[in-house]
C-alpha cells in the first residue's frame, strides 16, 4: 500500500466516483465582514475541474 500525502489528503477529499473535491477560499480570516449567505455558501465543497482533478489524483 502506498502512502498518501497528507498535504493533500488536508485539502482534497475523492468521492466514491472519482470526483476530487476542494473548499473553496476565503473562509480563513476577515468572517465579520461577509454575510452570512456567503459563510454559508463557503462551508460547501466544490468539484475540481477535469484536468486538474488528473493531477491531484497522480499526485494521491
Amino acid at each position: 500500500m502506498t502512502k498518501i500525502r497528507k498535504s493533500l489528503a488536508k485539502r482534497f477529499k475523492i468521492t466514491k466516483q472519482g470526483k476530487v473535491l476542494r473548499r473553496p477560499s476565503g473562509q480563513d480570516h476577515n468572517l465579520a465582514k461577509k454575510r452570512g449567505k456567503q459563510k454559508r455558501k463557503l462551508k460547501k465543497w466544490i468539484k475540481v475541474p477535469k484536468p486538474l482533478a488528473k493531477k491531484i489524483k497522480r499526485l494521491f
